[in-house]
């Protein structure tokens, strides 16, 4: 393409009284600005009289101007921010697509209010974490549920528990934020939290459910599924998903049992030291104590109900026995033997703290 523009040219393109004229002359100019044929000076006197263009008085010549510079490289970034800060129709080519704007030109548009632009903002591709920051903190639902939608959107986990926050009633921003590929392990336990309680009130208005029952079956559901999220994760996520229970006093001792009915012994482990305010290599150290001081001390400092503590080093003992093959009938099979153990070396165990304790146990096989 050659690019030549002479002094009339340009004389002719400022005083051109037609704006329809002036738009496509503008959107002619605009598509051949990433022309890689232009010599250095021909790409500076196109970028100066896109300048001029993007101060013209007829919308429908910014209009053209914005829509063929949206992912133009060689935009100026002064003409990519006037453009942003124009009038809406003329704004939002630039908003979602310009890789001229910097993290803090959208931040500034965000807290400026426009919901249009808000929202075309949060369909951006590779949104940065600020931006969608900035979005949570100040836009209204429905831009969050746009934000939310967005795959490409990176959201850090503290602005996602803002965004919990902020829209605890919005069933689209949970489930938008639920249908995200992937979710810090802390967050992804309260959403559960937040839509088990939401279940336990359906059960109650639908079924005739009196409520202590529906939350006993929503208490097993969400531990059940708290415990299936704490697999695989590393010692020091679980140390966080445990703390953030322990503030919300979520990390009871029906939890801490179902957990070892499980044969989960990290989450046990990574449980009783948060309950216990130690370091988790001095929690497991004493949990594998060959005596039976160890577990003892501990188990007694993290506060757990004394009465279960026979109960838990049954399965503490049988889970350093058994060994996990990997087929489908590993955890049926520890806990038959955990169940046998109780029942045969704690004959003075309380009859309604065995019946408990074996409820929660046997409960846990069909989970």
């Amino acid at each position: 393409m050659s690019f030549q523009l002479s002094q009339a040219d340009v004389i002719r393109l400022l005083t051109e009284p037609s704006a329809p004229v002036r738009a496509d002359v503008a959107s002619k100019l605009a598509s051949g600005i990433e022309d890689a044929d232009l010599s250095e000076g021909e790409l500076l006197a196109a970028q100066d009289i896109l300048r001029i263009l993007a101060k013209d008085v007829a919308v429908a010549v910014r209009c053209a101007l914005s829509y063929n510079l949206r992912r133009a490289t060689q935009l100026p970034h002064d003409v990519a921010l006037r453009l942003a800060n124009d009038v809406e129709d003329v704004a939002l080519p630039i908003l979602e697509n310009s890789p001229v704007l910097t993290e803090a030109d959208l931040v500034a548009v965000v807290r400026q209010g426009s919901p249009r632009k808000q929202a075309t903002i949060a369909r951006r591709p590779d949104l940065s974490e600020p931006v969608a920051d900035a979005l949570i903190t100040g836009a209204m639902e429905p831009v969050v549920v746009a934000l939310m939608e967005n795959p490409d959107a990176r959201i850090g986990a503290d602005s996602l528990v803002k965004a919990l926050d902020r829209f605890a009633t919005s069933e689209a921003v949970k489930e938008g934020m639920a249908h995200r590929a992937a979710l810090p392990m802390t967050v992804t336990e309260r959403l559960v939290v937040m839509v088990s309680d939401q279940l336990r009130e359906y059960l109650v208005a639908h079924h005739d459910l009196p409520e202590v029952q529906a939350a006993e079956i929503v208490m097993q559901t969400r531990d059940r599924v708290t415990l299936n999220l704490s697999q695989g994760s590393t010692e020091a996520e679980l140390q966080v998903l445990t703390a953030q229970m322990h503030r919300q006093g979520r990390l009871t001792p029906v939890l801490v049992w179902r957990a070892l009915s499980l044969g989960d012994m990290a989450f046990f482990e990574a449980a009783i030291a948060t309950l216990a305010e130690v370091p988790i290599n001095n929690a497991r150290m004493l949990i594998h104590d060959a005596g039976p001081a160890g577990l003892a001390s501990l188990y007694q400092k993290s506060g757990l109900p004394e009465r279960m503590l026979p109960a838990v080093r049954a399965a503490v003992d049988v889970l350093r026995e058994v060994q996990f093959d990997g087929g489908a009938r590993d955890h049926e099979r520890y806990r038959a033997r955990v169940i046998t153990r109780i029942l045969t070396q704690f004959e003075e165990f309380p009859a309604e703290d065995l019946d408990f304790m074996l409820e929660k146990l046997g409960g846990s096989l069909t989970a």
